[in-house]
């Protein structure tokens, strides 16, 4: 398919604007409660989803989708807060893990109850069970598709 339809073109346009506001509007949520980040948010709860609540900087880029340079600097700021720590890897003395603390986990189980609030807001108030199972169903096949041609 080399032409897109004037739906689908509309459909790309109203995604990335939808993503951006909603995303603004959590975060300002989480800064009026005076919690962390959205950002923060979503770098913590994947160490905090990971095995032994750890990632290899490379996996946790992938994951968080952000540049190495803009991680970096994103993980010497929660580190700085006391969020995660940094542990060398026993294997490889040039890589090493990023962790979550005890204070990473409190920072998510407090800012919790203020995105679950935006999410159901200003996202899940807008979708049927049917049209959440239609987005599950498009994104799944959209990730999957673009972790295969990487």
């Amino acid at each position: 398919m080399d032409t897109l339809s004037d739906s689908q073109l509309q459909a790309w346009r109203l995604f990335i604007i939808a993503h951006a506001r909603l995303i603004n509007k959590i975060d300002a949520q989480l800064e009026a409660a005076s919690k962390i980040p959205l950002h923060w948010y979503d770098v913590l709860i994947e160490l905090y989803e990971a095995d032994n609540r750890r990632l290899r900087m490379y996996d946790l880029a992938e994951r968080v989708v952000l540049s190495r340079s803009g991680l970096t600097r994103l993980v010497d700021r929660l580190e700085k807060a006391g969020l995660l720590k940094r542990e060398m890897d026993p294997k490889d003395r040039r890589g090493y893990y990023v962790v979550i603390t005890e204070a990473g986990i409190q920072a998510l189980r407090e800012s919790w109850p203020i995105y679950a609030a935006g999410i159901r807001e200003h996202f899940a108030h807008y979708l049927t069970e049917e049209d959440a199972s239609t987005f599950i169903r498009v994104f799944t096949a959209m990730l999957e598709a673009a972790d295969h041609s990487d």
